[in-house]
């Protein structure tokens, strides 16, 4: 089992959780609003007068024969709409309780 840790602009929001559905990854953590910058590029998402947007971060634990193609459709998405900023983390899962 994989852990990813999506970190995306909260216009992506619906787009992920379709994306998740579809590929029949049922679980998944949503940690709502949050606050940050990319490290290469991209405006940071701080909801404040400045930098108005916010971001989000889902975490999904998946089976590894899921991990692929969840992956290469979230990089879809991401270059589908570069100026919004999307980013997958992956880790291993090594025990579950």
């Amino acid at each position: 089992m994989q852990a990813i840790f999506i970190a995306y602009d909260q216009a992506h929001h619906e787009a992920i959780l379709d994306l998740l559905e579809k590929n029949s990854c049922r679980g998944f953590t949503s940690f709502g609003e949050t606050q940050g910058r990319g490290s290469v590029k991209g405006d940071p998402h701080y909801g404040s007068h400045a930098w108005p947007s916010l971001g989000g971060a889902i975490l999904t634990i998946v089976e590894d024969h899921r991990l692929q193609p969840v992956l290469d459709k979230l990089k879809a998405l991401d270059e589908s709409k570069p100026l919004l900023g999307l980013r997958a983390f992956v880790w291993p899962v090594t025990h579950t309780i």
